[in-house]
């Protein structure tokens, strides 16, 4: 089922989220399929629990559509349940990040080039990955919405000050979208 997009403003996207309980698998997979049904309604390459609502500790990313642009995407998705970060690079990079649920509003973002995260994938099984390069980006874009963060948290004071219309305009609900959005 696609479900809708929580954006800007909305108390969930604030919120610390909850570990995923890994004995319920069925709601769990259910979760993770209506999420990847979303991803692909809205043609993003990331998306974590709390962006529909559901405050648990789980994201995907798909990076498939940016193949053109990063060849080593061509095959990557990776399910994440409960993920933590387990090492980071000191050496920071910086790219341009935008979010579905700040539709509209793009800005750099300077982060760890490089990171090794244990997680569970979808059969539960404990994985540990090092990602770097734009997979690295992705995955610690959406590890961020599992914290409250938002990537706008990340930016320059200058810029985030540049923004703040946009952001305000998002918080009362005035947002343009392809996909369903709901403020909460």
């Amino acid at each position: 089922m696609i479900l809708p997009i929580y954006i800007y403003g909305s108390e969930v996207l604030r919120t610390k989220a909850e570990e995923a309980d890994l004995t319920n698998k069925e709601e769990l997979l259910k979760l993770i399929e209506d999420m990847k049904e979303t991803l692909v309604h809205a043609d993003g390459c990331g998306l974590a629990a709390p962006q529909v609502g559901v405050s648990l500790r789980v994201l995907i990313v798909d990076g498939t559509g940016l193949e053109d642009v990063y060849p080593y995407l061509k095959d990557f998705k990776r399910t994440m349940i409960n993920p933590v970060v387990i090492e980071e690079s000191s050496t920071r990079c910086t790219y341009n990040e935008g979010c579905l649920s700040l539709p509209g509003i793009y800005a750099d973002v300077v982060r760890p080039d490089k990171m090794t995260v244990e997680y569970y994938d979808e059969n539960l099984e404990k994985v540990t990955e090092t990602f770097d390069k734009f997979a690295c980006r992705m995955v610690q874009h959406e590890m961020s919405h599992l914290d409250g963060d938002l990537f706008v948290d990340h930016v320059a004071p200058i810029r985030k000050k540049i923004l703040s219309k946009k952001l305000l305009s998002i918080a009362k609900g005035k947002v343009s979208a392809r996909y369903a959005t709901k403020l909460k």
